[in-house]
């Protein structure tokens, strides 16, 4: 049912009439799929409660510029104005974090994760407590398939990003890390 709403709400945007959409004519399409107080029900879609707004603003642009390719996106972003890309990211950053899904993370896979994390040093980017800031994304609480699925598009070398830190170091990441990096993030509290 959700889906079926988002698909609505979404054609309706894209059926609107040729002037560009203001920001509060677009918003209700973000939350029919980020959902409606930024926490995602929508598989392999992020949540983007809490989120840190200079990432925000920086991946609406990758999307507006069609460097980062996501037709929805795309097509959502492309007439946005810089002010418009402010008001989204502030909007987002704004929303309270969802809160870890599922029971606490395997005691097995959590620590296999925390190893990894160590050896790549991803708490010095994205904060101790996965929290985010600047421009790197919040990974704490995040839905674990969107957290699969952004992990493995980075080893595949599939989601530009804008410096080469993701790339260097998702290199020696193995399946095995990344999904155990998944389980272990969705659900740290």
């Amino acid at each position: 049912m959700r889906a079926l709403l988002a698909a609505v709400l979404v054609a309706g945007v894209f059926a609107a009439p040729a002037h560009a959409l203001t920001y509060e004519e677009k918003l209700p399409a973000c939350l029919a799929c980020h959902g409606e107080q930024g926490i995602s029900e929508t598989s392999e879609v992020p949540s983007l409660a809490g989120m840190p707004a200079d990432f925000t603003l920086i991946q609406l642009f990758l999307f507006r510029q069609g460097t980062r390719k996501i037709e929805i996106m795309n097509d959502l972003a492309k007439d946005m104005t810089d002010d418009d890309l402010r008001k989204f990211a502030a909007y987002f950053a704004k929303l309270t974090p969802p809160k870890a899904s599922g029971d606490a993370a395997d005691p097995a896979i959590g620590a296999r994760a925390q190893s990894v994390i160590a050896k790549n040093y991803c708490s010095s980017c994205h904060n101790p407590d996965f929290s985010g800031r600047e421009q790197m994304p919040r990974l704490a609480a995040q839905r674990e398939d969107y957290l699969l699925k952004a992990l493995r598009d980075y080893k595949a070398a599939k989601r530009p990003g804008y410096d080469a830190t993701m790339d260097e170091v998702i290199r020696p990441i193995t399946e095995a890390d990344i999904v155990d990096l998944a389980h272990y993030l969705a659900r740290l509290r």
